[in-house]
């Protein structure tokens, strides 16, 4: 995992964004699914509640928002309560509905999913409802959608189009629309609609589309990695494409782009899949500000499967935090590297944990000859906080401290040992005499040192505690010490045989 693309979450400046597409709303009514109608064999929902969201690309709108981005949602609702209320979330988003156009020949597309749950388990999708008119808007209506893009490119970086082939993006205005962004310098990104005839998206600069989208398009079978590349390829030439990003569900993503970079980018890591709705939103959300932030099509692409992999983890279309995929970023990072850090990069990734809320504990020693009571001296650290970074002594600071005959164990294998300690997070080595540096530096919520040690006989101690941090002793274990293990082998090996 590329550690820059945590850099480009952090620093994703306020990209405008014009988001035209098929607006909805998503209705979810919950209930008790635990018993089956005695008049026919279907199940009976108890109601217990319900709840409304964006969805569509109202719900992409939401997501653009939440990455940060200065959205200008262009689209048709009805006259209607769903469309007050797609108005009203939008607002209570930041987002201003004020061009949205209303229609007087359709309702706003909504979807009400019926949800059961049985017995505490996880909540089901039982039953979709779905209120709709999916012809094309008329001619008058096409015109205005197009007139108000074409006002509005002059100040924007990206053109999102969101077409679920509900109406709102008909050939003639998918056609205006990009061909008004190319004459005003601005990429079209498009998340296509599942139909056979993808002509209207001729000339954007990408498109981002699934895997039966793809067959359904290409008329190519996509069945294993031989697949992905001659299917996007043939949609970059027939459409004359910048890039084409084919998401894969758990295979990832793969990339295809004009200039022959062809690239399968795969999820670092499994995902329990909850609920797969509006990952496809997500995705095109992150590539937009991330191209629009001037990352690559691949570091945008790794960024749009990281969102997409924590979408899918959620109940419902979430629009998903720059914290969260921080948080995320961090995991894998620490998975790829290990848990030993230098000080200054250490300090930097403590300082994204600590901004998502994570308590920081910190403990040092030589810890020399790992024994029991060392392992629960790092559980009890552990459970002070969220991480427990652990400041180990170098070689040459031990022999200072302690002798020329330690330590027993060198450096290397000390920390070696450590990395497999589940309770411990990070691991840094320090060469002076005392981790006063390392406290100064990394200013952890919660210092912790053995029960041995009278608080004021802690370095650090008033420091820690200067700036609202405190100090945690650990319980010794009767007989657990490595001078005691030393001890015991000495004895063991002097006694006669």
């Amino acid at each position: 995992m590329d550690p820059r693309l945590i850099e480009i979450i952090e620093t994703l400046p306020r990209s405008r964004v014009l988001l035209l597409g098929d607006m909805m709303l998503d209705k979810y009514l919950y209930g008790n699914a635990e018993r089956v109608s005695p008049e026919a064999p279907v199940l009976v929902l108890h109601y217990q509640n319900e709840e409304i969201r964006l969805g569509g690309a109202a719900n992409v709108a939401a997501m653009l928002n939440t990455l940060g981005a200065d959205v200008r949602a262009v689209g048709v609702i009805g006259k209607d309560q769903a469309g007050e209320d797609v108005q009203r979330l939008m607002r209570d988003a930041g987002i201003d509905p004020g061009h949205l156009l209303h229609a007087d020949d359709r309702p706003t597309t909504s979807k009400l999913r019926l949800v059961g749950a049985a017995q505490h388990r996880h909540a089901q999708q039982l039953m979709r409802l779905d209120y709709e008119n999916a012809q094309a808007v008329s001619a008058g209506v096409a015109a205005n959608l197009l007139k108000r893009v074409e006002e509005s490119l002059a100040n924007v970086q990206m053109v999102c189009i969101e077409d679920y082939n509900k109406g709102a993006v008909p050939p003639a205005v998918c056609q205006g629309v990009i061909a008004a962004a190319k004459k005003a310098g601005v990429p079209v990104l498009i998340d296509p609609a599942s139909i056979p005839d993808y002509s209207k998206y001729s000339g954007a600069t990408a498109l981002k589309l699934n895997r039966s989208e793809c067959e359904r398009a290409t008329g190519l079978k996509i069945e294993g990695p031989d697949d992905f590349q001659p299917a996007a390829e043939k949609l970059l030439q027939k459409l004359n494409l910048d890039a084409v990003v084919l998401t894969l569900d758990r295979h990832g993503a793969f990339l295809s782009t004009r200039e022959g970079e062809h690239r399968w980018v795969k999820h670092s890591r499994p995902r329990q899949v909850f609920d797969a709705t509006g990952a496809g939103d997500m995705v095109l959300a992150m590539l937009a500000v991330a191209r629009a932030a001037g990352a690559s099509w691949v570091e945008s692409v790794a960024l749009g499967n990281v969102a997409a992999g924590l979408e899918v983890e959620r109940f419902g279309t979430v629009p998903i935090k720059p914290a969260e995929i921080i948080q995320e970023l961090q995991t894998q990072v620490h998975e790829h590297l290990g848990k030993e850090r230098k000080l200054p990069v250490l300090c930097a990734e403590l300082a994204r944990h600590r901004a998502s809320g994570k308590r920081i504990v910190f403990t040092n020693g030589c810890f020399d000859l790992i024994h029991l009571g060392h392992v629960k001296y790092f559980q009890f650290a552990r459970a002070q906080g969220d991480l427990l970074v652990v400041g180990v002594n170098t070689d040459a600071s031990i022999r200072r401290l302690k002798g020329p005959k330690r330590p027993i164990i060198g450096e290397s294998d000390r920390v070696g040992v450590l990395e497999e300690l589940e309770s411990i997070d990070y691991l840094v080595r320090f060469e002076e005499d005392t981790p006063l540096n390392l406290i100064r530096e990394i200013k952890p919520d919660v210092l912790v040192k053995g029960a041995d040690y009278e608080k004021e006989e802690v370095v650090g101690w008033d420091f820690v505690e200067s700036y609202g941090g405190k100090i945690a002793l650990a319980p010794l274990i009767d007989g657990k010490s490595t001078s005691s293990v030393i001890q015991r082998i000495l004895e063991t090996h002097a006694a006669p045989r």
